[in-house]
């Protein structure tokens, strides 16, 4: 694969700031109006299950608005202080995000539903608890696909799996995205057994195992987002695709001779700090050398996902770097 094919691979792997921005817009407006829907039909028909469903629905739209100061801390260009830049931020706020979606929405929802176990007598009239579910699914939808699509191009382009990619992606407003939604498409579905249940057997305990579920499918989903940006956040290795692409655009350059170290780690969505120990063609003074490693680390920060690049000469007998 040539360099250029690789970058350009590279640019459609993690996506644009721009796209991820909208994503994030279309499902904070999408959880907005369906955690004030379920918020007032829980409020009419006292459900647990629908309860767990607002708290939920409120916990993922305070997350999409942590996800977008996430982006926009990102878009913040590096000073003296952050010669490195701003992208690190992002999966601080997503941590933040993925905290409060346990806290608020797994921890609100188990506990309701436990508190309600012992609840008896026949449900108030459902109706309004699945014209509201209903319409949330519609939503929730819209939004999943949004992401969804996101993800599926960029992964195309990286030639992995869909999941592997959503799991693995420096992206985590899209990540945070994707599996929110899809927790809340499960949610929706365990709420809508609940109620059902409730009105069809007229035991409350399903209503409230209904809330707990939710909550549990909401804990996993949390516990996941919490893990994948712990990992970004202590210096993740990057794909070695990237790895080989960046390796060989060093070898491919004219003053380049061998590689032997290579260092890339993420410093936010799609952008790297690069360090590489190189050996060029050719003796020359110090001065000249000093020229010439600068003018390759120039080079490199003039790519669009390297962030900064240090290089250093080689030591003698050192092996070349592998991909």
């Amino acid at each position: 694969m040539a360099v250029e094919e690789a970058e350009e691979r590279a640019q459609e792997r993690e996506g644009t700031g721009g796209e991820s921005a909208i994503t994030v817009l279309v499902a904070l407006g999408a959880n907005l109006l369906i955690a004030i829907a379920k918020t007032v039909a829980a409020l009419i028909t006292a459900s647990a299950s629908m309860l767990a469903e607002a708290a939920h629905s409120w916990a993922d739209t305070g997350n999409e608005v942590f996800l977008f100061i996430a982006g926009r801390r990102a878009a913040k260009p590096p000073t003296t202080r952050h010669p490195l830049g701003f992208g690190r931020d992002t999966y601080v706020w997503s941590l933040f995000a993925a905290v409060g979606l346990f806290t608020v929405g797994a921890a609100v929802s188990v506990l309701h539903g436990i508190g309600e176990l012992g609840v008896k007598g026949p449900a108030a009239d459902p109706l309004i608890n699945y014209i509201v579910l209903a319409v949330s699914f519609v939503l929730e939808g819209v939004s999943f696909l949004r992401a969804f699509q996101q993800v599926r191009r960029s992964a195309g382009a990286a030639q992995q799996d869909l999941l592997d990619y959503a799991l693995t992606t420096s992206d985590p407003t899209v990540r945070a995205v994707v599996f929110e939604d899809a927790a809340a498409l499960v949610g929706i579905v365990i709420a809508a057994a609940g109620v059902a249940l409730h009105q069809v057997t007229g035991r409350g305990v399903w209503d409230a195992a209904g809330s707990i579920a939710v909550g549990v499918v909401l804990g996993l989903t949390a516990i996941l987002l919490i893990q994948q940006n712990r990992r970004f956040l202590i210096g993740e290795a990057v794909d070695p695709r990237v790895r080989a692409s960046v390796l060989g655009m060093l070898l491919q350059n004219d003053d380049v001779l061998s590689v032997t170290y290579l260092h890339l780690e993420y410093v936010g969505p799609g952008l790297v700090f690069l360090v590489a120990a190189v050996d060029l063609t050719e003796d020359a003074p110090e001065h000249e050398v000093a020229v010439r490693l600068r003018r390759l680390a120039q080079g490199l920060e003039e790519r669009p996902h390297v962030r900064r690049a240090i290089l250093t000469l080689s030591v003698p007998g050192d092996a070349p770097a592998v991909p």
